[in-house]
C-alpha cells in the first residue's frame, strides 16, 4: 500500500466541507462527504447544509460532560463505536461519558437536532451498538455493563426492561484505560451481542439476543490469552474481526451459534498500539495510535488475512469510519484533534483527501458517516 503525500495536489482533489456543531451534551463536527475524488478543494467551513451525506465526529470538549479514563492520552474513552449513525431513521446516537448518558440526534445533512438525552444505565458509557430498533450501550466503569433500549419510530430510546447485564470485570485493575471494555457490537444477524474486555480478562464475551431483545443471563466468555482484544468488525464474508492491542494484530474468527469463537488467522501490523479496525470497500483498516498510520488488510472468503502495508495519518490514530459504499475512509487522530480523509482505491490503496483540525477534539473519539 502506497503512502500518499499529505499536501499539494492530493489535498486539492477533495471537496469536503466541514461544519462545527456544538449541541447540548455532545459536540460534533459534520464533514460533507465528497461525491468523487476529483472534486474541488477542502479549505473552508460552512454552517452546515440540510442535504447530502456527512461525517460526524464526537469531541471530548463538552463542558465537563465528556470524560477521560486514567492513563489515556490520544484516546480518552479507550473504545470504538462511541458515536453511531442509524441510516434507517437518520439518527445519530452519542455517548456522554462524564454524565452517564446518551444523546439521540436527528440528522438533516450536516445539521443535528437534539431529540433526547437518556441515562446509560451505568457509569462512563463508551460504545453503542444498533441493530434495527434495538440499541445497546456499553458502560466502562464499576466492572462494566451493557444496557438495552428500544428505538421508537419517532426516534426516541426507551429502556428495555430486564436487559441490563453486568460484566463483572475487576474494578481495581490498572491502568484504567487498558482495563475497561473496548466495544459492544451486534453480530450481522443481530442474534448475538459481542463485548471486548481488553486487558481485564482478555476475553471476547458473547451474549445471545433473545427474540424480545433481552440478552442471555450471562455471556459465553472466550479467553484470548494476552492479546488485549479491543475493537470489533466483520469482514465481507461475515467473519468476526478483532483488533488486538496486546499483540498489535488483527485476528479473524468464526462465531458459533453457541457464542464460541474459533481463531482462523492472526497477522501483526508491525506497528504500535493497534486498537481500532474499520471495513471500507472490502479492505480492513487497523488504526495504530503509536505509529501514526493505518494498516490495510484483505480477508479471504475463508478468513485468511493478508497485510497490505501502512498509510500515514496525523499523530494519534484512533477510530475510523467508511462512507456508505466504502469509497472513502475518514480517520480520527487524537493527538491534535485532526480528521484525515482518504479515497479507497483498487486493492485498498488510500489516497489522501486532506485533513481538518476539529476544535476541542484532541483526545476525543467517535466518528460516523451518513
Amino acid at each position: 500500500m502506497t503512502v500518499p503525500s499529505r499536501s499539494g495536489p492530493a489535498r486539492a482533489k477533495a471537496r469536503t466541507l466541514f461544519a462545527a456543531a456544538a449541541v447540548a451534551s455532545a459536540a460534533a463536527v459534520a464533514l460533507a462527504v465528497p461525491a468523487a475524488a476529483s472534486a474541488a478543494s477542502i479549505h473552508g467551513r460552512s454552517a452546515g447544509t440540510a442535504t447530502g451525506p456527512a461525517v460526524f465526529v464526537q469531541t471530548d470538549n463538552t463542558g465537563g460532560l465528556g470524560g477521560q479514563l486514567a492513563g489515556s492520552v490520544v484516546d480518552h474513552l479507550a473504545s470504538q463505536g462511541s458515536l453511531q449513525y442509524d441510516a434507517a431513521q437518520h439518527l445519530l446516537v452519542a455517548v456522554n461519558a462524564g454524565s452517564n448518558s446518551v444523546t439521540v440526534f436527528g440528522v438533516h445533512g450536516t445539521r443535528l437536532h437534539q431529540r433526547q438525552i437518556i441515562g446509560s444505565g451505568g457509569q462512563f458509557p463508551v460504545s453503542v451498538a444498533i441493530h434495527g430498533n434495538l440499541v445497546y450501550v456499553l458502560n466502562a466503569l464499576r466492572g462494566g455493563s451493557v444496557q438495552g433500549y428500544r428505538l421508537s419510530p419517532a426516534g426516541r430510546l426507551a429502556f428495555l426492561r430486564g436487559s441490563h447485564r453486568r460484566l463483572h470485570l475487576s474494578q481495581s485493575a490498572t491502568p484504567q484505560f487498558v482495563n475497561t471494555p473496548g466495544q459492544v457490537s451486534f453480530s450481522p444477524s443481530g442474534s448475538q451481542l459481542i463485548v471486548t474486555t481488553k486487558a481485564n480478562g482478555n476475553d471476547i464475551d458473547v451474549f445471545g439476543v433473545q427474540p424480545g431483545g433481552r440478552l442471555s443471563a450471562s455471556p459465553v466468555v472466550n479467553s484470548e490469552g494476552s492479546t488485549v482484544p479491543f475493537a470489533i468488525a466483520f469482514d465481507q464474508a461475515g467473519h468476526l474481526v478483532i483488533a488486538n492491542a496486546g499483540t498489535n494484530s488483527l485476528a479473524t474468527f468464526t462465531l458459533g451459534s453457541d457464542g464460541t469463537t474459533t481463531l482462523i488467522d492472526s497477522v501483526g501490523t508491525g506497528q504500535a498500539a493497534t486498537c481500532w479496525v474499520a471495513l471500507a470497500g472490502g479492505t480492513l483498516y487497523a488504526s495504530n495510535a503509536g505509529s501514526a498510520n493505518v494498516s490495510g488488510y484483505t480477508s479471504s472468503a475463508s478468513g485468511q488475512l493478508t497485510l497490505l502495508g501502512q498509510t500515514a495519518t496525523d499523530p494519534g490514530t484512533v477510530d475510523a469510519a467508511a462512507a456508505p459504499g466504502g469509497a472513502f475512509l475518514y480517520v480520527q487522530t487524537g493527538a491534535n484533534g485532526i480528521v484525515d480523509g482518504f479515497s479507497v482505491g483498487t486493492g485498498g490503496a488510500l489516497t489522501s483527501l486532506g485533513s481538518v483540525t476539529v476544535a476541542g477534539a484532541a483526545g476525543g473519539e467517535g466518528i460516523a458517516a451518513s
